[in-house]
């Protein structure tokens, strides 16, 4: 058996199989990755949020399990996005993006409180800027994954399965 020598070019990210649109394999922390892209979706379609959580429809969660989706395994409400380029993120661009999310979504958690209506999320007076840095950086990962960032999110059951599943 012979053995090429690779060069650096053939180290760069490649896109993987997709399962359910996402990238299986292609970050080392995918399932990390994908949770984070979930809570994004759901934090950045205000559309979703009033026909959804706010209507308490079953199967998505509400305003604090996308924010627990978000910070909850990357420890994002502890450190910077930062740390995680190269495992959950693709790099600064996407750090920062969420890191920005994180920062505003946290601010009107501990505002408003974790048991406090979804109402109350979306009535904050900051929450369009949340809503608007959510949508940043969901477009942002969604089209480095080569993704549409404007297809609806996936309900809780469909990213448990794709979690199990690859």
């Amino acid at each position: 058996m012979t053995v090429q020598a690779q060069d650096s070019s053939s180290r760069r990210a490649r896109r993987s199989s997709t399962m359910g649109g996402m990238p299986v394999n292609d970050m080392p922390w995918w399932r990390w990755r994908s949770n984070v892209r979930s809570a994004l979706h759901m934090l950045s379609d205000p559309v979703f949020q009033q026909t959804h959580w706010l209507e308490g429809r079953p199967g998505y969660g509400d305003v604090t399990d996308a924010v627990y989706r978000l910070v909850e395994d990357t420890w994002l409400d502890h450190w910077s996005a930062e740390k995680y380029v190269g495992s959950v993120f693709r790099d600064t661009g996407e750090a920062a993006a969420v890191d920005a999310v994180v920062l505003r979504v946290l601010r009107i958690l501990h505002q408003v409180g974790a048991d406090a209506p979804v109402s109350a999320y979306l009535e904050h007076p900051a929450w369009p800027d949340a809503l608007q840095a959510a949508r940043a950086a969901h477009v942002l990962l969604a089209g480095n994954d080569g993704e549409d960032p404007d297809e609806p999110p996936k309900s809780l059951d469909v990213l448990a399965i794709m979690l199990r599943s690859a």
